[in-house]
């Protein structure tokens, strides 16, 4: 039995056949966060040049929008069809930390309020008195069965966890490239090395 286990976890098994899966997976993982957030500053873009403007101090306000919704956007359609995926993942890393480091970091490490996790800041802790609160309320003066069936009340800190958690990701498919057989950067490169 331990032979197995030595083969099987020490030595590279035979999964070559299924490499091409882990880029797949996260280029479909990520594909629809960027898309939504590309699609909700096209929509809401007077509003997303004015939270750049106001908010985050940015120089160039409608021009830093357009580049992140254009990079969100652009970039969701290149990781779905895995074209460009070594090119388009460095701004999309960009629009990531500066998301990070602008928005998200004074909310600490978590992006949900979980003040029994030991990444709980200050800001999560009081979190959960209100919360308690709003239960509170929501059993006096609402149908909190009702209420409460699509999901438990969460408050949002909006930390960022999410953040990091989508650059490594980004980070990661730098370095795999879209992955092979599904992705047309693999065909692509196929046809012109012929191999």
């Amino acid at each position: 039995m331990s032979s197995v286990l030595t083969s099987t976890f020490l030595n590279k098994p035979n999964l070559s056949r299924f490499d091409w899966s882990a880029a797949l997976l996260l280029r479909l993982y990520l594909a629809p966060i960027f898309l939504q957030a590309g699609w909700t500053k096209l929509h809401a873009f007077e509003d997303t040049t004015l939270w750049f403007e106001h908010s985050l101090n940015l120089p160039f306000p409608a021009l830093m929008a357009a580049l992140a919704m254009g990079t969100e956007l652009l970039g969701g359609i290149l990781l779905i069809l895995g074209l460009g995926v070594r090119f388009i993942t460095p701004p999309l890393m960009v629009v990531i930390l500066i998301a990070a480091f602008l928005v998200h970091i004074e909310n600490g490490w978590l992006a949900i309020a979980d003040s029994s996790s030991w990444l709980a800041n200050q800001q999560v802790l009081e979190a959960a008195e209100k919360k308690q609160r709003i239960i509170a309320i929501l059993h006096e003066h609402g149908n909190y069965e009702w209420l409460t069936s699509s999901g438990s009340v969460t408050i949002l800190n909006n930390g960022v966890e999410f953040a990091i958690t989508y650059f490594i990701m980004l980070l990661t498919l730098f370095f795999l490239g879209a992955g092979r057989f599904i992705s047309f950067d693999y065909w692509l490169q196929k046809r012109i090395t012929g191999v």
